[in-house]
């Protein structure tokens, strides 16, 4: 008989090993989901990091908790963690099984559910059945339920708890210790849990993993740019003219003449050749020519007249 479970419910198990099947439709628009499963103690802490069963960690060192294959079933896809109940260690006291999407939120995750089913018959119908909801929409794990101890036996509980920082967060919930870089710090000792590499987002998918962006230093300053050719270059420095020395006293300083003056001969020296001849001295040729030809001097008196 199958039990249809409502978040909080419990429904107590006769079979000692148990497989619980995660199953959701898969789409275009839909992330992929991976189960997973932590083992605690009575304090509600892994034990070590040993304790987290996960796609890069897929079997428990004892072997009796284990993350088996995706599988296709019809419509949908399955992700499953088995555990043998009866055989674990005492100090377990709860097994966690829960799922993390992959690039987006449990949102736009679609007939998400956990099927819990007998290990041992194969073919047989489901001990309990829960369709798994998410509360806001913004959850990237979920703790879809828990086995738990009871005396002698063991039974299942619907949990359906959501959080926001994905399977890290969840894990360091539990006592995980994710080292993000892959080294273990030098206080792994004293933290109280395990330190364990931080989940490969390529996982086991077929993927590699992207590179990491070529870090940049900024400790040293850039050299000074070097013009080229096809630069434009700056005008040429030009020395500003000497200071002038001052006069003697009692003259004026002269402005500096924008063109030399000219020449002013002395008295009684000929003129040269550009300039106007003074009164009485005889016109070059070329001013000569240019005298009209029809000119006449006025009558001289009869003085002048001759005998």
């Amino acid at each position: 008989m199958t039990h249809a479970m409502l978040k909080g419910s419990n429904v107590p198990l006769e079979a000692m090993a148990v497989r619980a099947v995660l199953r959701w439709t898969p789409g275009a628009d839909v992330p992929d989901v991976d189960a997973s499963a932590l083992l605690l103690a009575a304090d509600g802490r892994v034990r070590s990091d040993e304790d987290f069963v996960f796609y890069n960690q897929p079997r428990h060192p004892s072997g009796l908790v284990r993350r088996l294959p995706k599988k296709r079933v019809g419509d949908g896809l399955t992700d499953t963690i088995e555990a043998d109940l009866g055989a674990l260690d005492p100090s377990v006291d709860r097994v966690l099984v829960t799922a993390s999407s992959d690039g987006a939120t449990f949102g736009a995750v679609r007939d998400l559910r956990v099927l819990l089913y007998d290990a041992g018959p194969a073919g047989a119908e489901p001990l309990a059945v829960f369709d798994v909801k998410a509360e806001t929409g913004e959850e990237t794990a979920i703790i879809c339920g828990e086995l738990y101890r009871r005396g002698e036996t063991w039974k299942f509980r619907a949990v359906g708890q959501g959080y926001p920082t994905g399977l890290v967060g969840l894990a360091t919930e539990y006592g995980i210790s994710v080292d993000e870089d892959g080294e273990e710090g030098a206080d792994s000792g004293s933290s109280g849990g395990a330190r364990l590499p931080a989940p490969d987002p390529a996982r086991t998918h077929g993927q590699a993993a992207p590179a990491p962006a070529p870090s940049v230093s900024v400790s040293q300053p850039l050299p000074p740019a070097v013009p080229t050719a096809a630069q434009p270059q700056t005008q040429p420095y030009v020395p500003p003219l000497p200071a002038a020395s001052p006069p003697s006293y009692g003259y004026p300083h002269p402005a500096p003449p924008q063109h030399p003056p000219a020449h002013q001969p002395s008295y009684g020296y000929p003129q040269p050749a550009s300039e106007q001849p003074g009164y009485g001295y005889p016109q070059p040729a070329a001013a000569a020519q240019a005298v009209d030809p029809d000119f006449a001097l006025p009558p001289m008196g009869p003085q002048f007249i001759r005998q």
